[in-house]
Formats: C-alpha cells, sequence, structure tokens
C-alpha cells in the first residue's frame, strides 16, 4: 500500500484534499467559488510551465531558464503587439524607431495576435534548443548552463524595454489569458488541458516519452541501448521552452502588460510543485498529471498564505520550507519505490 501511495498521483491529491480541510478554518474564503476561480486562474499557466518543466527533470536535468524564457518573450510579444509606448519611458530602448514607436508595435492590429503568438512560440523553443545543444553536445553540466542563460536571457529582457513594463496590450491579446468561455472553462484551462494531454501522450505512448525515461534512469545504458540521447536532450529543453513561453503568455495575458521580471520569482515554486507532483529529481519517474497536481497544490499554498495575511518575509520561509520538505520527498520516494516511474 505504501509503495501504491507513493508511486501514483494519489498521493498529491491526498495532500492537497488535507491541507485544506486543515487551512479552512483559519483562512476565510478559502473555500468559496470567487476564491475556486482565482485559484483555477493561477494554476493553469502554472501547470503548463511544471509540465515543460517535467520533460527536462524525467531527463535527470533542470532548466533553470525557465523563468528567464518567460520574461524575453512575454517582453517580445508585449512589444510586437502594444498599441501605444510612451516615448520619454522607451525611447532610450534599442528597438525604438525600428520595431517599435510612439504608435506601438508592428503587429499590435488584430490581425497581428497570432503571428506574435507563434513567434513568441519559436523565440522560447529557439532558447531551449540552445540549452539542449550546449548540454547534449559540449557535455556541459545543466545547473550551469542553464543557470547563465538565465542571467543571459533575462538581462536581454530588461535591456529592451529599460525595465519597463509594456502597456496597452489589445483586447484580442489579453483574451488569451482572461477569455471566458462559461464559469470556470476559460481559454487558459481549455489550452492548459490540451498540453496536458498532449505531453501526457508523448510521455507514455510514443518512443521519445520512453527514451526520456530511459536516458533519465540511466544515461549509459540508453545510449548503449540504441537511443538517440543527444536527440532527446536537445528536444526536452525545447518543449521546456515552449511550455515556459506559453505559460509566460497566459500570465502576462491576465496581468494586461509585458513585464521583463514577470516570471523572477516563479522558478522555484516550477520545481518545487514538480517533485511534490512525483517528478524525480534524480530523473527516470514523473508523470504529467502528477506534476499538475504537484502545480495545484503550490497554487494553493500560496492563495491560503495570502488569505491569511502573513508578511511576505514568513511566506517565503513556508514556501522554503515546502521545497526542502519536497526535495525529502523525493529521497524518501526514491529509497521506497526503487526503479517504478
Amino acid at each position: 500500500m505504501l509503495r501504491r501511495l507513493f508511486a501514483g498521483e494519489g498521493f498529491v491529491a491526498i495532500l492537497i484534499v488535507v491541507y485544506v480541510v486543515a487551512m479552512a478554518p483559519f483562512a476565510q474564503g478559502l473555500l468559496s467559488e470567487r476564491n475556486a476561480l482565482n485559484v483555477l486562474s493561477n494554476f493553469w499557466p502554472l501547470a503548463i510551465i511544471v509540465i515543460g518543466q517535467t520533460f527536462v527533470l524525467v531527463l535527470a536535468g533542470i532548466d533553470l531558464a525557465q523563468s528567464a524564457i518567460i520574461n524575453l518573450t512575454n517582453t517580445v510579444g508585449a512589444l510586437l503587439v502594444t498599441q501605444a509606448l510612451e516615448p520619454s519611458l522607451f525611447d532610450k530602448s534599442a528597438l525604438w524607431g525600428t520595431v517599435v514607436g510612439p504608435n506601438g508595435g508592428p503587429l499590435g492590429g488584430g490581425g497581428g495576435i497570432a503571428l506574435a503568438v507563434v513567434l513568441m512560440v519559436v523565440i522560447g523553443a529557439v532558447l531551449g534548443t540552445v540549452n539542449g545543444l550546449l548540454i547534449a553536445r559540449l557535455k556541459m553540466p545543466p545547473f550551469m548552463v542553464t543557470l547563465g542563460t538565465m542571467l543571459l536571457f533575462s538581462a536581454v529582457a530588461v535591456w529592451l524595454t529599460r525595465s519597463e513594463n509594456v502597456p496597452n496590450l489589445p483586447e484580442a491579446y489579453i483574451e488569451i489569458g482572461q477569455g471566458r468561455i462559461w464559469g470556470a472553462i476559460t481559454v487558459p484551462a481549455i489550452i492548459a488541458v490540451v498540453l496536458g494531454v498532449a505531453a501526457h501522450f508523448v510521455l507514455s505512448k510514443t518512443p521519445f516519452g520512453a527514451w526520456l525515461y530511459a536516458a533519465g534512469t540511466s544515461r549509459d545504458t540508453a545510449i548503449i541501448s540504441g537511443v538517440p540521447y543527444r536527440r532527446v536532450v536537445v528536444l526536452a529543453y525545447a518543449l521546456s521552452g515552449v511550455f515556459a513561453t506559453i505559460g509566460g503568455i497566459l500570465y502576462s495575458t491576465r496581468l494586461e502588460a509585458g513585464r521583463p521580471t514577470l516570471a523572477d520569482d516563479l522558478l522555484l515554486d516550477v520545481i518545487g510543485a514538480a517533485v511534490i507532483g512525483g517528478v524525480s529529481l534524480f530523473g527516470g519517474k514523473g508523470s504529467v498529471l502528477g506534476a499538475a497536481l504537484g502545480a495545484l497544490f503550490f497554487v494553493v499554498l500560496s492563495n491560503s498564505l495570502n488569505l491569511l495575511n502573513l508578511p511576505f518575509t514568513v511566506v517565503f520561509i513556508v514556501k522554503g520550507l515546502v521545497i526542502v520538505a519536497a526535495a525529502l520527498l523525493d529521497v524518501v520516494r526514491n529509497r521506497i519505490l526503487g526503479g517504478t516511474r
């Protein structure tokens, strides 16, 4: 029973229920319909980003650059579609007078939104591919590569905007993150579910998914068995960049602005959520459903702490303890489960 509990996503689901029941008497409004909708609106983009990180963690890697990819792509996208910019704030930007101007960006019209989103996703894929190539081809440590590119990509985002938020986004663009179809069924919900189902299919039903688990369990054995290891690494990091970009689009459109520091505080939540959801830091274990449930737990945790009106220092302390507990849980899982996914 213990092995089943730790191996499945049931552990995270039970953890969420127990936590909500324990916190409900203290966090006023935690179980209200309005708060539930707020939790879901924060859950969808985080879940997408965590699923992207899952591809890399299953491979026994790590992608610290996800937050920087979000910062850069959401900023570039906002610059492309903004309808007006204040010259006193942006005239020192490297793109002023060429790509952007007082009348905004080149794709600010309604017909340019789809193209802007495609360009953002392509940029995210390219940035992720760069990480994958450095790791796969040059055999550089994933931690150091993505730490370096995290600093690089974030710096470029700040440089492009002179650290200013990009306002005046078109309504059609904002609808991506705020569009509501009926009740809790929103545009972000549909995007997240579609991506989640696709990621689950890739990990569980395709050779690429099998290669990921094999390479994460034992790289040398996988290579000997014929797994195209370099290609798998590059594709995993490219997918991480794509999912981070899409999650960043949902965050940016909800806030109705492009922000060069949008995801600066997000990375530890992403990794902590993935690990709590059963994705091992040691590689070879994890699922999309578990990663999504881990993201839900972190959203509920943040939401309940905000409802308690705790100082930000206390919130950081609690989150830090949860992340340490997640790492400990990962160790315990690996000792109990052995080779179980």
